[in-house]
């Protein structure tokens, strides 16, 4: 049923790949441009302090909410809708002058004193500027120990050439997903990191099919140019590629689309991984391979001469 997808014709995805690694590299430093200017706009998970979730029975007037917790020494507050236009979130920083078990009331009572509406707790949570901390150091060492850890098994499995450009390709996904959460200014916490984590190994994969292909092609074709087998290889999956991630963008739409505000930074990473991800294990992991010289002969193996095999056989 999927031959609908099967190309006919080999398509020329090298021929491409300086463009492409142009368009990329300029990506990466506007990633990281804004990561250096804006930073990211770090959630409670990492940064510590208070998020209270309350609702309006009218629609909230957000500058109003703003100036009244100003007023009342929370001039550090992050007022945003949640939701919908009842729900507001409130985010404060870590504070040693206000009592953390109080802080909800007080903030409920602020609210209803100075709108005069009937406001309701939704949800508080607290997170300490330590936990946060550690959970920022034990992120970024996750991200990096999985980068080391597929780099190490990509070697094994097939040739350093492609455990290069598959790490490379990786940390594109990663840098360019950071970057948009950047200059969206998304928050970014536990949930968004764990996306990124899924984003690695979705792209992983992805890399890891479209390599098991070229090699494959490397032994089986007696003829044509690295770029040749490559542009092979990449036609031959294609449909595989389209239909993996057209099933995981139906999902994800209904995850952003139905989800919640809750898991919408989830939601939002995912999304943009995958075609990130989608995108670099064509014109990344497999250009920087070409780019560092692949060829069959990297990737026929090697044939062990057994003890006594040059010897003639005497007969009995």
């Amino acid at each position: 049923m999927f031959h609908i997808f099967k190309a006919k014709s080999t398509i020329a995805f090298m021929k491409r790949r300086i463009p492409a690694m142009a368009f990329s590299l300029l990506l990466i430093f506007a990633s990281i441009a804004t990561l250096a200017v804006n930073g990211l706009s770090l959630g409670l998970d990492f940064t510590g302090g208070t998020v209270i979730e309350v609702g309006f029975k009218q629609d909230a007037d957000l500058p109003k909410i703003r100036q009244i917790l100003n007023t009342n020494g929370f001039d550090d507050a992050i007022v945003q809708n949640f939701g919908g236009p009842f729900d507001v979130l409130v985010r404060l920083a870590p504070r040693n002058d206000v009592n953390s078990e109080t802080i909800g009331s007080d903030i409920l009572s602020l609210l209803q004193a100075g709108t005069g509406d009937v406001v309701t707790m939704r949800r508080i949570e607290f997170v300490g500027p330590k936990v946060g901390g550690e959970l920022t150091e034990k992120g970024g060492l996750a991200m990096l120990a999985a980068l080391i850890c597929i780099m190490i098994y990509v070697s094994l499995r097939f040739e350093w050439r492609f455990a290069l450009g598959a790490v490379v390709a990786l940390a594109h996904d990663v840098i360019i997903t950071l970057g948009l959460f950047s200059i969206l200014q998304l928050d970014f916490d536990l949930t968004v990191l764990a996306a990124i984590l899924a984003v690695i190994g979705y792209s992983l994969n992805d890399t890891i099919v479209v390599s098991d292909r070229i090699r494959e092609n490397f032994r089986k074709l007696r003829t044509g140019t690295p770029s040749e087998v490559i542009d092979i290889s990449l036609t031959q999956t294609l449909s595989r590629t389209f239909i993996t991630s057209l099933t995981t963008i139906l999902v994800l739409m209904a995850l952003f689309i139905q989800g919640g505000a809750l898991i919408h930074g989830f939601a939002t990473a995912l999304l943009f991984g995958v075609f990130v991800g989608t995108y670099s294990s064509i014109y990344v992991a497999s250009a920087v391979a070409l780019g560092l010289g692949i060829t069959k002969e990297d990737l026929i193996p090697v044939e062990v001469e057994k003890e006594g095999e040059d010897q003639d056989i005497i007969a009995p």
